[in-house]
């Protein structure tokens, strides 16, 4: 049985509803996009006809009130009911079965709900959907390299993201919006602006998009009044009442409260994360400085206090674990496999003027995230030098409690990265990270990450002169067979030749994928929020933010690392086996080479460990990917960065894997984010800091270092303070996020064996926290496998 958590009987009722509902389908939203779409298409302008179908939405689909609920709306028809998007991702009847029968992340489906999708959704969209023009569009090159694992693609099944909340929420009703529309339309010259007609048929998208928001309001103040009147508890009776008055007021008009902004941020994210299904779910960005004004001022007129703010929050939290990630299939499923939808909420960091930006409300959410200990929302708490050590210790408190929340980011870090991307010092201020850690200026960039690239599995391919021997085809280059090379830097040279052709493959297809976004599927909603999308009447699908940013996430940098540590150490320096030899070894799983095995995993230069030999490649491999990646032009006059995470992807990418010359034995994981190869970083957590560091940072859109501790190395006030110190240590020298799993491995073999007695165990999986039991065993092993650390 769950544990019963929270600050009152509500919120404990409200959260046990929350965990223990299972994730079903919800056919509504499905079913009156393809009413809309048939009435609509062919005589409005397709910006047009997504806001006409979201009003066919928002004016037609269930909506509930839950018993206690003080925060209202969810993207089904109450908890763990999620919609599907059948024009970015149409699925077989056989994918609903089996979303309906995995024992991992399932989603239940009804026969009623097979048969609307059989007899009505998958005829009207099965050849017209995202998913199929974008693999109908891509070259073959593209599509064997995806099949057999060189890279990802995010945009397969779900919609462009992050999309971050500013300020702005908090300061403009959509009646506000809906003005500023008029006047951009006002101002559009037809004269001299050829793209004038289109900007207008995207304005008035914009301004649908308005009605339809605020129809969602209305409705929820309607059925909040007509419950209140059936109500008898006279209680739950005014704070209906009360309800039904803040919807009356958000989302058309500003709030005036502290409620009412939580409210108003909530139909938001419900708008977004509605419209489309984007990686990742809509964040609050700096939800703490943006309540902290309705904080004050509600205390000081006395109709809020510390307990009453605390109680909304939790109900705010509840709602966002009410809100599992839309249902993904196949490799998508892969490289995120988790209900999480990678809400992030950053909390602390700086203000806009520079000053410290901690408040009462960062404490109060602090609490909120300690006592709910829910998947979701992600919590975050950004850690500058002015950040008071009473705040960092209270979230290290948190952290060593063992489930992953809060992971911590270094706002100078932050700041400094998006000042390298050409962002202004007052937007980088106001920025911070999203989804896992990724970095963008909130409210005002399109920070699109367009999937996972395999830097292992091309480490792989160099040796075997570009031939995949898990899929059994040429997939790269003829850069040289193993026995061709004579020198390290000859092979090395081999390999970014396979990366740079491999990115141009991945870089090219997602281009294509970005221009089929932007014609076919604009987000007008997510365009009102996001500056500058009115005042240049462009879509944000189509670069109408103010900034606009490609990532593609490195995975592996540990493994590879390691492998051609082993190489260069072994082969080439030391000669003690041939590059053939090891090629042999990788290919037979290392069958028959204990000699070689026990070499390769003992006796050789290792990242994570601040030894200069294996840290050196490390930053070989970094910058030339980096260089690789960043700078190029993306379709939306805008830039091509990198990041370095990997979500679940760090697990697939080593299915299709042989051996790797580390050591690691074929299909299993390879590392994780830019953490050490698991049982490599040998030297404890300072060195694996220092050989962090090692890596520029501050030239990427963020990077995910995973720690952990058993309980007793982080226990008492001793402990805590090594975890504060080592937070501090670590972005003094750039890093850009530590997260910590603290837990002993005995513990997590025994969740393991018997998952029914650790229902409750939460761990750290990548950017967010996950259930134990709802890990693959491939997952669970690798997490079983990292190196426990000890500060002494």
């Amino acid at each position: 049985m769950e544990e019963l958590r929270g600050m009152n009987e509500r919120v404990r009722k409200l959260r046990k509803q929350s965990v223990e509902t299972t994730p079903h389908i919800f056919m509504e939203r499905a079913i009156y996009m393809t009413q809309a779409y048939k009435k609509y298409e062919g005589s409005v302008s397709i910006p047009e006809l997504r806001a006409l179908s979201m009003k066919e939405i928002f004016e037609n689909k269930t909506i509930t009130i839950e018993d206690g609920e003080l925060i209202v709306g969810d993207k089904g028809a109450g908890p763990q009911s999620t919609p599907t998007f059948p024009e970015l991702c149409c699925h077989t009847i056989e994918d609903m079965h089996v979303m309906n029968d995995r024992d991992l992340i399932c989603f239940k489906v009804s026969d009623e709900d097979l048969k609307i999708q059989e007899e009505e959704i998958i005829p009207f969209w099965e050849k017209r959907s995202i998913r199929k023009k974008i693999i109908e569009s891509m070259t073959d090159e593209w599509r064997r390299c995806y099949e057999a694992g060189v890279f990802t693609e995010f945009m397969e099944q779900r919609g462009p993201g992050h999309t971050v909340g500013s300020e702005k929420l908090y300061v403009k009703g959509f009646l506000d919006y809906q003005k500023d529309i008029q006047d951009a339309i006002a101002k559009l010259d037809y004269l001299n602006d050829e793209k004038a007609m289109s900007k207008r048929e995207q304005l008035n998208a914009m301004s649908i998009m308005c009605d339809a928001i605020m129809i969602l309001g209305k409705r929820y103040a309607a059925l909040a009044r007509e419950m209140a009147e059936k109500e008898t508890d006279p209680v739950r009776k005014e704070e209906l009442l009360q309800i039904a008055h803040n919807c009356d007021v958000v989302p058309a008009h500003k709030p005036e409260t502290f409620w009412q902004a939580i409210q108003m941020y909530w139909f938001v994210h419900l708008g977004v994360t509605t419209e489309l299904n984007p990686w990742d779910a809509y964040s609050p960005g700096r939800l703490d400085q943006h309540l902290n004004p309705f904080y004050v001022h509600d205390c000081e007129e006395g109709i809020l206090d510390h307990d009453k703010a605390l109680e909304l929050l939790e109900c705010l939290w509840v709602k966002f674990n009410n809100q599992p990630a839309p249902p993904k299939v196949g490799i998508t499923l892969k490289e995120s496999s988790t209900y999480t939808d990678f809400a992030n909420i950053n909390t602390g960091g700086i203000t806009p003027d520079g000053k410290d930006g901690v408040n009462e409300v960062s404490y109060l959410i602090l609490d909120c995230m300690d006592e709910m200990k829910l998947l979701q929302p992600s919590s975050n708490v950004q850690i500058s030098r002015k950040t008071p050590q009473k705040f960092l210790k209270r979230a290290c408190e948190i952290s060593r409690k063992g489930w992953g929340q809060p992971a911590f980011y270094n706002t100078e870090a932050i700041i400094q990265e998006l000042l390298n991307a050409g962002k202004t010092i007052q937007d980088a201020r106001m920025g911070g990270t999203s989804g896992c850690v990724e970095t963008g200026a909130f409210g005002r960039e399109a920070y699109i990450l367009q999937g996972y690239f395999n830097l292992p599995k091309i480490l792989e391919l160099t040796m075997f002169d570009g031939y995949d021997h898990v899929s059994k085809q040429q997939l790269g280059l003829h850069t040289g067979k193993a026995e061709d090379f004579k020198t390290y830097e000859e092979f090395f040279e081999a390999y970014k030749k396979q990366v740079e052709y491999f990115a141009d493959i991945k870089v090219e297809g997602s281009n294509k994928i970005t221009q089929i976004f932007a014609k076919y599927m604009p987000a007008p909603f997510l365009s009102i929020l996001t500056d500058d999308c009115i005042s240049r009447g462009l879509d944000y699908n189509a670069g109408g933010a103010r900034y606009n940013t490609n990532y593609l996430q490195g995975v592996g940098i540990g493994t590879i690392t390691d492998s051609l540590s082993s190489i260069k150490y072994n082969v080439f320096d030391k000669h003690k086996f041939t590059l053939p030899e090891i090629a042999d070894a990788c290919l037979h799983n290392f069958e028959g080479n204990e000699l070689m095995l026990n070499l390769v995993l003992n006796k050789t230069p290792k990242y994570g460990n601040d030894d200069d030999y294996a840290d050196d490649i490390m930053q070989d491999v970094f910058n030339h990917y980096q260089q690789t990646i960043t700078g190029r032009d993306n379709m939306k006059n805008g830039k091509w960065g990198i990041n370095m995470l990997p979500t679940t992807c760090h697990v697939y990418f080593g299915e299709v894997m042989l051996a790797s010359a580390n050591g690691r034995r074929a299909h299993k994981p390879t590392s994780e984010g830019i953490s050490p190869e698991k049982g490599a970083d040998v030297n404890g957590p300072t060195a694996v800091a220092k050989s962090c560091s090692k890596m520029d940072h501050l030239r990427t859109g963020g990077t995910l270092l995973n720690q952990k501790f058993t309980p007793s190395v982080v226990a008492g006030e001793a402990g805590l303070d090594h975890m504060a110190d080592f937070v501090r240590t670590y972005f003094n020298m750039d890093g850009h996020h530590v997260q910590f799993n603290v837990i002993d491995r005995q513990t997590l073999i025994n969740a393991q064996n018997n998952p029914q007695e650790y229902r409750d165990l939460i761990v750290r999986v990548a950017g967010y926290s996950d259930h134990f039991r709802n890990l693959s065993k491939e997952l669970q092993d690798e997490i079983i496998d990292r190196t426990e650390q000890d500060f002494e």
